[in-house]
């Protein structure tokens, strides 16, 4: 009897605490919708963004954030020549092995290898990051993909919009501001009313005017790096979206062809028949 009573205790407060945390309902703020080139059923990727945006990833993200799912081979889809990606990789070691004598050993990183992460592993993240493992960004970009609720989800079916995951990322990188007084903060925390699992979080601002070279004469600024890096890493977690799009606008106006010839098909079967 008291293992039933205590276990009812238990389910009680449990459903209070998922009760008081679906009463809360974050982003406080919602993402802010961009304009993107991959945008639309015929929208497609600009390369000159996305290796800003591989820059920026490279010289602001990737100390705490890995890209594991992203092979440096693909970084020819962005415009790079297979020297060039095999340079880059070449500034990454990676682990490879067992040798001869049965042991792991570091080389350099061939384009058929991918990002290696910046951590040997979640446990060794947290303890370099305040407690706080920082997740891995290959499907960030569809992974934090932030509802937009009635009605606008109806008006998105025929605008095609599915760059929630960009908006959100770009408004997370500039949305950092001074918490509101009276805001009872956790140490060692951030304010960001975008954040989609907050108020506040573990990643300090990442980013600032002029913190990165661009080599293309674009804005050094926290707007662009945001917008940049945003469409990198939709490219990382989507990167046949224009042969995805490509491919929808062939199957649909096929399917518009033969829907007309099957009603007149149908018309001419039907034509001398008394109904």
């Amino acid at each position: 009897m008291n293992s039933f009573i205590k276990g009812l205790a238990a389910f009680g407060i449990a459903l209070g605490v998922a009760t008081s945390a679906q009463a809360a309902e974050y982003p406080l703020v919602k993402p802010v919708e961009q304009d993107w080139t991959f945008a639309g059923p015929f929208g497609t990727y600009d390369k000159g963004q996305l290796q800003r945006g591989l820059k920026v990833y490279r010289e602001g993200c990737a100390a705490c954030h890995g890209l594991t799912r992203v092979a440096f081979r693909t970084l020819a889809d962005l415009g790079y020549s297979e020297a060039q990606v095999r340079s880059l990789a070449a500034e990454y070691e990676v682990n490879d092995g067992p040798n001869a004598d049965g042991e792991m050993f570091d080389r350099a990183a061939l384009p058929s290898d991918y990002f290696p992460s910046p951590f040997a592993n979640p446990e060794a993240a947290a303890a370099a990051n305040n407690g706080a493992a920082p997740p891995d960004l290959s499907l960030i970009a569809k992974a934090r993909a932030v509802e937009r609720g009635f009605p606008t989800f109806v008006f998105d079916i025929f605008t095609q919009y599915a760059e929630s995951g960009p908006d959100y990322v770009y408004s997370l990188l500039t949305g950092y501001q001074d918490a509101p007084e009276g805001y009872n903060q956790q140490p060692g925390t951030h304010y960001n009313p975008h954040f989609l699992s907050g108020t506040s979080l573990s990643m300090p601002n990442p980013l600032s005017d002029g913190q990165i070279s661009y080599d293309d004469g674009s804005p050094e600024t926290v707007d662009q790096y945001a917008h940049d890096v945003a469409a990198f890493l939709m490219w990382a977690a989507e990167p046949h979206l224009e042969a995805r799009k490509h491919m929808g606008f062939n199957v649909m106006v096929f399917l518009m062809l033969f829907g007309a010839l099957v009603y007149l098909t149908k018309r001419k079967v039907w034509a001398n028949v008394d109904h």
